[in-house]
C-alpha cells in the first residue's frame, strides 16, 4: 500500500487529481475499522492529518479537518451537543466533521445538524477549483455523495441567519460510544421550527411536513405537540436492521423531536 502525507491542500488536490481512486484518511475513525475488519484494502492512502487550511473554524466556515473535540466547544450548541455524542474521548481528539460528511452514512452524528442549518458542503478539485454544494444535493443515498474522484471535501459552509436555539439528542443501544438509532436536531428561530433528523431514511432527512403544521400552530398545546410528533413518525423512512426496527425508529423519532421542541421554549 502507497502511504502520501500531505503537508498542504494544493499538495493534496494534485495527488487525488494523479490518483482519483486513492483513499483520503483524516481521522481514520471509520476508515480504520473498515482496513482493521478486512472490508476495505485500499491500494494507496493520503493522510490530510497535516493540511492545516482544513483546520480553520469560524462561525461561518468549518474546515473538513476540524476535530470532534474542538466542536464540543463549538459557538453552534446543537452541533457542539452531537460532538459531545461521538464515541469516545479519543475518537473525538482524531475523528473529523468531514469525515463524517465523507462517509455520508444515515446515522452520522453531525450531519442532522447540517441538514437543519441549511449548510453547504465545499469542496474543491485541483482543475476545477472551489464548488459549494447544498447538503440535499451533496448526500445523494446510503454512503453515497455527489463528490466526484478528484474533489476534495474542504469545508461545512454555514448561513449568516442559522437560528441560535439549537437542541439535539439521539437513541442507541446503550447510553455511550453508541452509533444511533435515530438521531434528531431541533432548531427555532424567526421563521419558526426546523427539524431534520439522521437514521431514518437513505440520507439525512428534514421533517418538512412535521415543521409546516407546528410553525402554524399558534398554541403549543399538548394536542398540537401531539400531532407533530405524530407526523414527524409518520413523515421518516426508516428500515429493519441489525440496530432496530422500522416500528421503534418511527415511534422513538416522535418522541426525540417533541422532546427537542420543548427544551428549545424552556
Amino acid at each position: 500500500m502507497e502511504f502520501v502525507a500531505a503537508h498542504d491542500l494544493d499538495g493534496a488536490l494534485a495527488v487525488k487529481a494523479q490518483q482519483p481512486d486513492t483513499q483520503l484518511l483524516a481521522g481514520g475513525t471509520d476508515l480504520m475499522v473498515e482496513v482493521n475488519l478486512a472490508h476495505h484494502r485500499p491500494s494507496s492512502v493520503l493522510s490530510l492529518r497535516r493540511v492545516e487550511e482544513l483546520k480553520e473554524l469560524t462561525p461561518e466556515r468549518i474546515g473538513a479537518g476540524v476535530t470532534w473535540a474542538r466542536l464540543e466547544k463549538d459557538v453552534h450548541r446543537g452541533l457542539a451537543q452531537a460532538a459531545r455524542t461521538v464515541g469516545s474521548p479519543q475518537i473525538r481528539a482524531a475523528g473529523t466533521i468531514g469525515g463524517n460528511v465523507a462517509t455520508a452514512s444515515p446515522a452520522g452524528d453531525g450531519l442532522p445538524w447540517i441538514v437543519a442549518a441549511e449548510a453547504s458542503i465545499e469542496v474543491r478539485s485541483k482543475d476545477r477549483g472551489t464548488r459549494t454544494i447544498p447538503w440535499n444535493e451533496f448526500f445523494t443515498g446510503v454512503k453515497r455523495t455527489s463528490l466526484a474522484a478528484d474533489e476534495i471535501i474542504t469545508a461545512v459552509v454555514v448561513p449568516e441567519d442559522v437560528p441560535t436555539a439549537q437542541e439535539f439528542a439521539k437513541v442507541g443501544a446503550r447510553n455511550a460510544m453508541v452509533i444511533s438509532t435515530v438521531s434528531c436536531m431541533v432548531m427555532r428561530g424567526d421563521d419558526g421550527f426546523r427539524v431534520a433528523l439522521g437514521s431514518v431514511a437513505t440520507t439525512p432527512m428534514r421533517a418538512t411536513r412535521a415543521e409546516e403544521m407546528i410553525n402554524a400552530e399558534s398554541n403549543l398545546s399538548d394536542a398540537a405537540l401531539q400531532e407533530f410528533a405524530r407526523i414527524v413518525s409518520d413523515e421518516v423512512r426508516p428500515i429493519t436492521d441489525h440496530r432496530s426496527t422500522e416500528t421503534y425508529r418511527r415511534h422513538a423519532s416522535g418522541v426525540l423531536a417533541r422532546r427537542l421542541v420543548e427544551r428549545s421554549l424552556r
